[in-house]
């Protein structure tokens, strides 16, 4: 690549501002506050739990703001499952497993739209069983 040339990251689907307010509706949540304290806690656990094409690519089609949140976190040794997410959530921030799990219904749907299938099918495939659920899609598993 010369000079003249820059990476040009691709614009997301929707704003930071317009990610909060979808946020706010999926979680009934009274302000837009209360909205952005679920998307920091939310996108960081995610932070520490997806790693390699998908987390870049998922940080790609994420708000620039939603994206800092995201990928400020170093990707933790222990992959935890869906509901290890959100207990290790309401640990951090005292708060119970229902309103994390709340919070992370809220947050990660608007991460599904943003994802896309595509996407959205792949991270599933690399997080741990239970994720399918926070993000809104049905948890599908094979017979024995």
């Amino acid at each position: 690549m010369d000079a003249q040339q820059e990476t040009v990251r691709p614009v997301p689907a929707m704003t930071f501002p317009q990610m909060l307010e979808r946020i706010r509706y999926e979680g009934a949540y009274p302000t837009r506050e209360r909205a952005a304290e679920a998307a920091q806690l939310v996108l960081a656990g995610l932070g520490r739990q997806l790693t390699g094409d998908e987390r870049v690519e998922l940080a790609a089609r994420l708000p620039v703001e939603a994206a800092l949140l995201f990928t400020a976190q170093i990707p933790a040794t222990e992959l935890l499952t869906g509901w290890g997410f959100v207990k290790d959530l309401a640990t951090r921030t005292g708060a119970s497993p229902a309103t994390v799990r709340w919070d992370a219904g809220a947050v990660l749907a608007a991460v599904a739209d943003l994802a896309g299938e595509g996407l959205l099918t792949r991270i599933l495939q690399q997080l741990q069983a239970g994720y399918a659920l926070l993000f809104g899609r049905a948890e599908l598993t094979q017979a024995a």
